[in-house]
């Protein structure tokens, strides 16, 4: 019977190590999210840029097809959305923020960009790495 509630026991100190330690993994990354919502409404690409992974096999599947690499990433950003006017205000709306495997997550959710030369909406899936301790986007998916 000791043996018996001692593993109950280290079962639920287990337990709720994991879920503390996915509610302080969403709140990570939601303030990354955060931070690139700030940035990308100063028309702060780079800044912005800072949430994704700054690598070679970063992947970004959007209308034009498949963009691999962070510069080519911020290259495409930076002509799609040359102004302040262009890029506006972003506004994320989270709908679903899901653990795949250790240290890493989906994010799926609709962004909504406020502009002087029109409004734009649309969804997104990203994953989310922790990578050297911090969370970066290793792969998004965006389409209007």
């Amino acid at each position: 019977m000791k043996k018996l509630m001692y593993i109950a026991c280290i079962l639920f100190i287990s337990n709720c190590i994991a879920q503390t330690n996915e509610s302080e993994d969403k709140k990570a990354i939601f303030t990354v999210l955060k931070l690139q919502e700030k940035a990308w409404s100063n028309n702060d690409l780079e800044g912005f840029m800072k949430g994704y992974w700054k690598n070679d096999s970063l992947k970004f599947y959007g209308s034009k097809g498949l963009t691999l690499g962070w510069q080519q990433t911020l290259d495409n950003y930076k002509k799609g959305y040359p102004t302040k006017d262009h890029s506006g205000i972003l506004q994320f709306t989270i709908q679903d923020m899901s653990k795949i495997e250790h240290n890493s997550y989906w994010v799926m959710g609709a962004y909504h960009l406020t502009r002087k030369v029109g409004d734009a909406n649309g969804i997104f899936m990203i994953i989310f790495k922790k990578i050297d301790g911090h969370w970066k986007i290793i792969a998004d998916m965006s389409c209007k």
